[in-house]
Order: C-alpha cells, then structure tokens, then sequence
C-alpha cells in the first residue's frame, strides 16, 4: 500500500492506524561507523510502534515497508536514558525531569546505543514530550499485535527460493537434494498426537511403517523420536533425539522398531553423542550474556565502566567466547565422525530442543557448502530451529514474563556462524551483514518464526483453535468458544521478508561472490563404491553402538535402555573401550580433527579420504579454537560502547 509523507517527511503505515503521537524538530543522530561516523540533522518521531528519524535531506529511493534504516520499533527499546548538564535520568512512564536534556540514548535489545542530540533551538515542551511518549508507548503498546497489523502483514509474499520445510514436498526436496533415498517422510505427526514440540513431517527409514513408528514416541522425552536431519556425501547420517523416557517396558517388537529408526540405513553401526555434559545449558548461556551486554554497553545511568587494563580478563571470564568455543568443538567432533561414513551419527539431549540445534546446524554449516549461502541458510535455520520445536518465544521472553526459561540459545549460534565466517570468509555467500540482520531480528517480536515454540503453536495461532483431548478421538482441534465469528487470525510475516525492514542497498550487502563449487554425486545408501580400495567396516560390528563423549568411545551398558538388562534385547552389541587420542585440550583437539584421522577408531571405524584428483566441497570446515584466533562480534556487541560511554 502507498504511503504518503507528512508535512515533516515522515511516511506512516494508513493501514494500520499510524499516526505521529509527537516530534521534535532540529534534532541530530549520531551516525556509527558503518554510516560515516559524525552527526546527521533531521525531525525525531514518536508513533505508536516505532521511533523515526528523518533527515533533513530526503532522498526518494523507495522506504522499507515498516521500518526505515533509522528507526527503532518501540518493541526493541529496553531503556531510554536521557543526558543534561552533568547528570543522567532513566526515563519512565512516571519520570519528571526536573533539567532539560540535551542527549537522548536509546538501549535496544538488539545492542544498540541510538544517540540523539537535542539542539538548543529545540523547544523544550517537545523535548520533554517525545521522551516521555517514548518510554510509555515503548512499555505499554502492543502495536504489532493490533488486528490492523496483523492483517496489512498477512499479505506479504513469501520467498519462493528457500525451502521452508512446512510440507511433506519441501522435505522430499531436502532428501533428494542430499541423495538420501534410504529415507522417507511421514506424516504420522500430522495432527501433532505423537508429539506436540515436532513438526508435521518427520523424516524416517523407509523400511518402518507408520504402524510402528506410533510405538515408539513413547520411549523418548516429550515424543521426540530419532529422525534424519541431514546426509553426508559420503554415506553418513545425522539424527537429533531426546533423551529414553524412563522406566518404560521394552516389548521385543517395540525394540525392534527402535533399533531400526536409531541405525537409519545404515547396517553398520550407530554412534550417540550426547550433548549434555559438555555443552553449556540454557543458563549458563543467560548468565553469560547478561554479563557480556553488561561489559560492552556499560551503564552510562550509573556511570560504571570497566577499566581498560581489565577490559580482556573481564570478557574472558564471561564465559561467552569459552561457550562458543565448546559448541564449535562438539561440532567438529560430530562433522569428522560423519565424514567417516557407514555410520549413523545422533546427537542426543535431554528435551532436544537447545545445543542439539546448535550442534546440528554448525555441522551442517561447516560441511555443506549450500548452508553457507543466503537461502540456504535461511532453509537449514528453518528445519533445525524452526520447525524442530526450539523454544524462540520463551528463550527470548519478548513481554518479559518468564525470565526463568529466558537464554539466547540462538544467539550464540549465530556467534559460532560468525567465528566460522570470519576464520574462512571465502567459503560464505552469507555476509556478517546478513548475520547481524538477522541477529537484531530476533529481539522484535514482529516475526512468527519466533513468536511461537514450536509447528503446533504457530498453527494455533494463525486458527484460533484449541485442542481437545476425547479417549475416542484423540486430539481435535476446536474453534476458541471466545473466538469472534470470523475464526482467522492474520499470521504474522516470516523473518525472511527482509524488505519490511532492510533497503534494496543494505539487502544487497547481504550475500558476497563465492566461487561455485562442483557438487560431488552423493553415495546413495552409504555404498562406498568409488574407491574399491577403501576399507570397508567390518561385518563383525553389525549392529554396535557407541557413545561418543569427552572425545572418547565407549560402550556404557546402559547406553540403550533395552540392552542394559540382557533381556529381550536385540542385535549385536559388542562392548568395547577403544579410544581416540584423548581431547580434553584444545590443542589436542585441533591436532586430532586435522589429521583426519581417528587412529583407534572403534573396531574398524575408518575416514575415508578425498577422491586422488578431486577436491572435496564437503571437506568441514575446521576452526581454529584457541585464545588469538576467537574473536569478538566487534560489528554486533561493541557497535554501541562509544555511545554508552560518552
């Protein structure tokens, strides 16, 4: 729809109700680095969902649809501080100012520090105005949630080159894609009664039937059963699972059924990895936040600042970069092991809904060059966050109702992303740009790809509808009994729409030129036929499975709950405690992954090398893990210290 400006240049949204709730004239922003540093001259804004500013000089080149490169919507404001003669004030709904400001800062979210400088010819009854129609408008409305907005969102098309992973054809395209034809999609979730946290469509061997793939959801924590994420070229598997419920009898067809949707196709062997004691939890990640923004914005109202000197050991023991560092070391533990081939690889945790996504998108960036591009990128976060159930709504607590659950799991994904850009930058499409984006994207609650929890909610409420529980038929979907008369609800936009908040020129620094890589034909079924001199694993481990953890192989007995007893139990397991060179360093670490090698791999376990003659695509990109080579998000965390500390 057109808008057109008003009198002072601002374009408002007339099909939601946009109006100027107030101004102020002869105002100046500060500009960052990235805008040329200096001051720009211009009119500040208050409307009902966002703070605008317009510069004096106008160009005509088309506005992003809702937000404007210098605008904040009023949802990512967490603070608003206002500067005068030698003191400060955090502006409430309640404040009097008692001194006319003279410097306004807005805290985001998202880490930045917008700066705003009132001239001395401003009047002061706008001054005074604006800041307090911010701080009220920013704690009380709930603009994206009016139906208006809703509706004049609704019609935004949808980007048709990425998959989306919402049908049953999109995940056929992801198998035929990574050549995996050993596996199908079910729709045995399809009214979400198997498990409410999985998606419609899960992706399992072609070989076991929906018949008994329903008995095994109860076997594992919130129904999250072994499914397919991702095949290597060269054979390997990649599966994602919650942890076995407890105290549950194992029938022997039910240990059956298990075992065959654990191996997947592969006859060899299948290796867990569990995720739990070497990752950090969804606390640890809040707390290391928490002080991580304390360290790089500081606390200009209180006018606390670490000293320079003691700036470093201060980040170090945030505990942030030692987080990203252990992610990335599970990750390339996980892309070795599936580089071997002939095996099964599952990465298993608690509720399979936190690092199990971390865990499963870095090995899938690091190995597959089609993850490092935009749309691609775009599609691995749809199918490992989006769909598989990770709790956006609740990690990030938009209405800040639930600081318990509250962690920035995604977050520090996408700072892993980011140390794997910035160590080989020739290997992404994808720019820090684009990372950035979509790092500040994630604090405005405008998105339905983070509005909800999982599938389930989202068609919740984009319907209106309830479930009702009837020991006949199951779980049904209702109309709300206070729903209006007309039960649709406008969803939401996705994330990916970047044209409602991005110009043409910021989207096009998005993406960056990447030599084309030739694809290597995918093994189909795991058969390695193109090096007839590769040793084959071993007939003798049919069926055996190890734990993979702390960089060691084992075989604990109670690694699989069915099997621990002796009873009943199926397949071969043969207990074995041969190790790899040990890991516990980081420099053990990195000479273990370079080497490519496991040198004492469980009963024949052999990583195949390149093809003589033919570089490998697929080869995983492997980071340098130690203290110079880490670095800091400058772009992203330090982008409003000088603001903060002015």
């Amino acid at each position: 729809s057109s808008r057109g400006r008003d009198v002072f240049g601002l374009r408002c949204l007339p099909d939601v109700g946009e109006c100027v709730l107030q101004r102020a004239v002869m105002v100046r922003k500060k500009l960052t680095a990235k805008e040329g540093r200096g001051w720009l001259s211009g009119t500040l804004f208050c409307t009902h969902f966002r703070v605008a500013f317009v510069p004096e000089l106008i160009q005509d080149n088309a506005d992003p649809v809702l937000l404007g490169d210098h605008d904040v919507a009023l949802a990512s404001i967490e603070k608003v501080v206002v500067v005068g003669p030698n003191r400060t004030k955090v502006v409430t709904p309640n404040s009097s100012l008692k001194f006319t400001p003279e410097e306004l800062l807005l805290y985001c979210r998202d880490l930045r520090v917008v700066c705003f400088l009132f001239d001395r010819l401003t009047p002061d009854a706008q001054v005074l105005e604006v800041l307090l129609r911010f701080e009220a408008q920013a704690k009380a409305s709930d603009s994206v949630g009016r139906q208006e907005m809703k509706q004049f969102l609704s019609n935004r098309r949808r980007e048709a080159h990425m998959n989306w992973f919402e049908s049953a054809a999109d995940w056929e395209q992801e198998l035929d894609r990574c050549g995996a034809t050993g596996w199908r999609v079910s729709s045995v979730n399809d009214r979400f009664e198997m498990s409410t946290s999985l998606p419609r469509f899960v992706v399992v061997p072609q070989k076991v039937l929906d018949t008994e793939l329903k008995k095994s959801f109860a076997h594992f924590n919130e129904g999250r059963i072994p499914r397919w994420c991702w095949r290597h070229p060269w054979g390997s598997d990649l599966l994602r699972m919650a942890s076995f419920q407890n105290n549950i009898y194992h029938e022997k067809d039910d240990i059956r059924n298990l075992e065959m949707i654990l191996f997947g196709c592969q006859s060899s062997l299948c290796v867990v990895v569990e995720l739990g004691d070497e990752l950090p939890s969804p606390t640890d990640i809040q707390l290391a936040h928490g002080r991580l923004r304390a360290l790089c914005l500081g606390d200009i109202s209180t006018s606390v600042s670490v000293p320079d000197d003691k700036w470093l050991s201060t980040l170090e023991s945030t505990r942030w970069l030692e987080y990203i560092r252990s992610c990335l070391k599970k990750a390339a533990e996980v892309a070795c092991l599936l580089r071997g081939g002939h095996l099964t690889v599952a990465l298993q945790e608690a509720e399979d809904r936190d690092m199990s996504c971390v865990v499963s998108s870095l090995v899938q960036v690091m190995c597959d060059p089609h993850c490092r591009t935009q749309y691609g990128f775009q599609g691995l976060v749809q199918k490992e966050w989006v769909m598989a159930g990770h709790r956006f709504h609740s990690r990030m607590n938009y209405h800040r109702d639930n600081d318990k659950e509250e962690a920035p799991v995604f977050l520090l994904f996408l700072d892993c992303v980011w140390q794997l850009l910035s160590q080989f930058p020739s290997h992404f499409q994808l720019t820090g740009d684009f990372l950035l984006a979509l790092h500040d994207s994630i604090q405005l609650p405008l998105f339905t790809s983070f509005m909800a929890n999982c599938q389930r909610e989202r068609c919740k409420r984009s319907q209106n509808l309830g479930q009702l529980y009837t020991p006949v038929n199951g779980w049904r979907d209702v109309l709300h009994p206070d729903s209006p008369s007309d039960p649709s609800d406008p969803p939401l936009p996705s994330v990916w729409d970047w044209a409602l908040q991005y110009s043409k020129h910021r989207r096009d620094r998005f993406t960056q030129p990447v030599l084309p890589v030739a694809r290597l034909q995918p093994l189909l079924n795991g058969n390695l036929n193109t090096n007839p001199d590769t040793r084959r694993l071993l007939d003798s481990i049919t069926g055996s499975v190890f734990l993979f953890s702390h960089g060691t192989f084992s075989c604990p007995a109670n690694l699989l709950p069915w099997r621990s007893g002796g009873g009943g139990s199926s397949g071969v397991y043969k207990k074995s405690h041969r190790r790899v060179a040990s890991s516990e360093s980081v420099p053990g670490l990195e000479r273990l992954l370079k080497a490519w090698n496991l040198t004492e791999s469980p009963q024949g376990l052999a990583l195949r090398p390149s093809p003589p003659g033919q570089p490998d695509p697929h080869q995983p990109l492997i980071p340098l893990l130690m203290g110079p080579c880490m670095g800091l998000w400058r772009e992203c965390y330090l982008r409003g210290a000088l603001h903060a500390q002015v």
